[in-house]
């Protein structure tokens, strides 16, 4: 099992930045992918971005230049740097667990992201 704790959730205004972080603890196997996506009431979840334990990331189109995600290997732990927050950027983030092995996607409760004009 892997457990993770996501934190870093807010409201802003539109124009600024946030940065969310989420820790794993538990049974964690080296070759692994960590991420974040979204979900909207009544929407499905949607990709935010992704980072392999190699560092491969990947980003959906709408955030790709504003949203830069990384990760501490050594920590266990995955970041999302948030800038140039739009309204349509309001969602509960979720963050993700991918064990390459095993097949399994873990995530975390979810954090509200909320952007006001």
């Amino acid at each position: 099992q892997v457990q993770l704790v996501e934190s870093g959730g807010g409201l802003v205004q539109a124009g600024e930045s946030l940065r969310l972080s989420c820790a794993a603890s538990g049974r964690i196997f080296s070759a692994n992918a960590m991420g974040w996506y979204r979900q909207a009431p009544g929407k499905q979840r949607e990709l935010v971005a992704t980072i392999s334990s190699g560092g491969n990331t990947n980003y959906a189109d709408s955030v790709k230049g504003r949203f830069t995600i990384s990760r501490d290997n050594a920590k266990n732990t995955v970041y999302l740097q948030m800038n140039s927050l739009k309204l349509e950027d309001t969602d509960v983030y979720y963050c993700s667990f991918y064990a390459i092995l095993t097949r399994v996607r873990y995530w975390g409760q979810g954090t509200q992201v909320t952007v006001s004009s």
